[in-house]
């Protein structure tokens, strides 16, 4: 191996793991889509990845940083540090990221959610670059929240559940149940990809007008006026995969103007600039773990 070094960095979903290596500024040399199936094979598969790259690009893996699907145990003074915890993922609970990881590769493993880690690449390269506080919520298959505050993430050494507040109910979606297993209808059982899907059919089918998207915006909206209210970060990012529907984001911003009703005294632009896309995109998650190998 050469003198070169690069950071690795792993977005450890429940359908893919996004691998890449990068320099200390963020730039992508190398990176890959591996399919979750079951632990040995998938984590088998990212070190064969990350070992090609390296020898590769003639360089040294100097750190690797993880930003994982959860519950997982991210407080670094735990033995079970880095361990997926009670999941639905089937043959992922009890998973140690942390040892599969630093055992194949045999350098320094950071591991922290997935939300933590799109976070904080979003703070040092993205929409979030010139803020001190921020929020990152993603909206997929299910909903999480990163919060930097003071200095830190906060909730550490454990993580926030957010996705599992409550909400109150629109006044045409007084009937659906919620697919949370634990709550139901929390803001995940509400407003989660899967919750679309239960009763409206896939989301990425379903046209921009149709009735789900106004229900969508009023359920997000409410989560972003907990955060701002009680945090007051300069940004609160949305990413995941419903908020690739481009029409979403903005019925978010205005049904938030219409919940928050000038209380903070906000313009347009003021919500705008609050609310807002991921800056590096697809990519935050991948960059979140570059970004934590780096420290």
């Amino acid at each position: 191996m050469g003198g070169l070094a690069l950071f690795g960095g792993v977005d450890a979903g429940g359908t893919t793991f996004k691998c890449g290596l990068a320099s200390a500024g963020g730039d992508l040399v190398a990176r890959r889509r591996i399919p979750t199936t079951d632990p040995r094979e998938t984590i088998s598969n990212c070190v064969a990845f990350f070992l090609e790259a390296a020898h590769e690009h003639d360089a040294e893996i100097a750190a690797l940083g993880i930003a994982a699907f959860g519950p997982i145990d991210v407080d670094a003074a735990s033995p079970a540090y880095g361990t997926i915890l009670d999941t639905p993922k089937r043959g992922w609970s009890g998973a140690n990221l942390f040892d599969l990881f630093s055992r194949a590769l045999g350098v320094r493993v950071t591991v922290d959610t997935d939300v933590n880690g799109a976070l904080l690449a979003e703070m040092k390269w993205g929409a979030a670059r010139d803020a001190s506080s921020a929020a990152y919520v993603t909206i997929g298959t299910g909903i999480g929240a990163g919060i930097f505050a003071g200095g830190g993430f906060m909730g550490k050494p454990r993580h926030p559940e957010f996705g599992h507040i409550c909400v109150q109910r629109h006044a045409a979606d007084a009937s659906f149940q919620g697919v949370c297993p634990k709550h139901g209808d929390c803001l995940e059982g509400l407003a989660s990809a899967s919750a679309l899907a239960a009763r409206f059919g896939e989301p990425a089918a379903l046209p921009a007008d149709h009735q789900a998207w106004g229900i969508e915006a009023w359920y997000i909206a409410q989560a972003c006026l907990n955060l701002n209210l009680s945090f007051r970060p300069d940004r609160i990012i949305l990413g995941g995969g419903l908020m690739l529907a481009e029409h979403l984001l903005p019925r978010v911003q205005e049904r938030y103007a219409q919940l928050v009703a000038g209380y903070l005294g906000e313009s347009t632009s003021d919500i705008e600039r609050l609310i807002c896309r991921p800056g590096l995109g697809d990519d935050a998650g991948l960059l979140g773990g570059v970004a934590l190998a780096r420290g």
